[in-house]
């Protein structure tokens, strides 16, 4: 398709005199359209046919899946709870366009107010528009109850982009995960609209009233027995997702879709992908060997199927900005993250989720792990680059090695 015209529209709109401040703006959007034509001239550069954008919207087109079942699983949950409050037939479209009508205001807040400061902040600052929200902004609605306010969504926003990104100096500088940082916020800030069983499911098309909806997290937090737990939610129900929860994180085969996207085109580490379920796993099978309670003796793969284990394993462990950059310390970042995340689960019935904080925790020691992974590589090559001298490593010699 010709799209010289849509090109010589851009050019002719091009800010240039007294309104060349927009010029950040105007690259966002003209970048976004087209391949930039000023590329690097000097310097050792690796030229590649996928650029940062290009890789965000891999990343968002891998999260359709969720997106598409979390909207229909909206309206199947909330007509499941009582279908005498509506007015719609039980069909598949009908029930999705329940969903999609009910997640567009929070997917809208989002973007607006996390676009609208990046932009304020790139205008300032002279800089580029930073691409990360592209993906950022559709994470934090995917992520949060169905039921949560539009200010609040705001206010998580704002803070996310500002306090976890921006004051670090933005996309590739930060060092949390401003998705979770949302997230965070929000749990912290309004945890009665976080958690508990009338946050998941919600009541009408634009109020923001719920209908009961226990997750199967909060049943076996209450302490239910096994076999009440399985009476009520199967593997199948899990797997598939049609279970309350967070807006997109229910169903494991959808976000298995967006996992294996990721893999084929390289832009998630499958280290820390399998990782997070080894961690996991093996945390889970150590709990089974205790036993003793509805939560110790949980087969170890249902911790898979609950809550944003999976979602988070997929789309949030494996950020690259955030997560741990050696190979080694990646298994480490991963292994530790689906152990602390199974471990609070067990630990803390107050706190019965565990993947959001384990995650950000994993993202503070990320760059502490890498040092050590790397520092341990240093002394074992200076060890090596000694071999069969005959004579004890001084601190000249540690030195010299170290640098080279």
């Amino acid at each position: 398709m010709n799209m010289k015209w849509l090109e010589q529209w851009f050019e002719k709109i091009e800010p240039k005199g007294r309104w060349s401040w927009l010029g950040s703006t105007y690259e966002a959007f003209h970048t976004f359209a087209f391949t930039p034509k000023a590329v690097t001239r000097t310097g050792s550069h690796i030229r590649d046919a996928v650029d940062m954008k290009r890789s965000i919207i891999i990343v968002v087109i891998a999260l359709i899946p969720a997106l598409l079942f979390g909207m229909w699983n909206i309206g199947y949950q909330t007509y499941s709870a009582d279908p005498s409050n509506f007015n719609f037939q039980f069909s598949i479209f009908n029930l999705w366009w329940f969903g999609f009508l009910r997640m567009l205001p929070l997917i809208a807040v989002s973007y607006i107010v996390g676009l609208g400061i990046e932009f304020a902040f790139a205008q300032y600052r002279g800089h580029e528009v930073n691409e990360g929200f592209l993906a950022t902004g559709l994470l934090i609605p995917m992520i949060v109850p169905v039921t949560t306010p539009l200010w609040q969504m705001a206010l998580a926003v704002a803070f996310a982009v500002v306090i976890g990104k921006e004051v670090f100096g933005g996309s590739g500088m930060n060092f949390l995960n401003p998705a979770l940082v949302a997230r965070a916020f929000l749990f912290f800030a309004y945890p009665t609209h976080m958690s508990g069983d009338k946050v998941w499911v919600a009541a009408d098309l634009w109020g923001s009233d719920a209908i009961a909806g226990a997750t199967p997290m909060g049943v076996l937090s209450s302490g239910a027995d096994i076999s009440i737990f399985n009476s009520q939610f199967s593997i199948l129900d899990m797997l598939i997702g049609t279970i309350p929860g967070s807006t997109c994180e229910t169903s494991v085969i959808a976000i298995a879709l967006g996992a294996i996207l990721l893999l084929f085109t390289g832009i998630a580490s499958w280290r820390i992908m399998l990782s997070v379920f080894l961690g996991g796993g093996l945390m889970g099978l150590l709990f089974n060997a205790i036993g003793g309670t509805t939560y110790l003796d949980l087969p170890f793969y249902y911790h898979f199927l609950m809550g944003g284990f999976a979602f988070g394993a997929v789309f949030m462990a494996t950020d690259p900005v955030t997560a741990a950059q050696t190979n080694t310390g990646k298994w480490i970042y991963g292994l530790l993250i689906g152990a602390f995340a199974v471990l609070l689960r067990v630990a803390n019935p107050a706190y019965p989720e565990g993947m959001m904080l384990s995650i950000l925790l994993m993202n503070c020691l990320a760059p502490l792990i890498d040092h050590c992974v790397i520092s341990r590589n240093i002394k074992r090559r200076t060890k090596r680059a000694y071999v069969g001298t005959g004579r004890a490593l001084s601190a000249e010699d540690r030195k010299e090695a170290h640098n080279g």
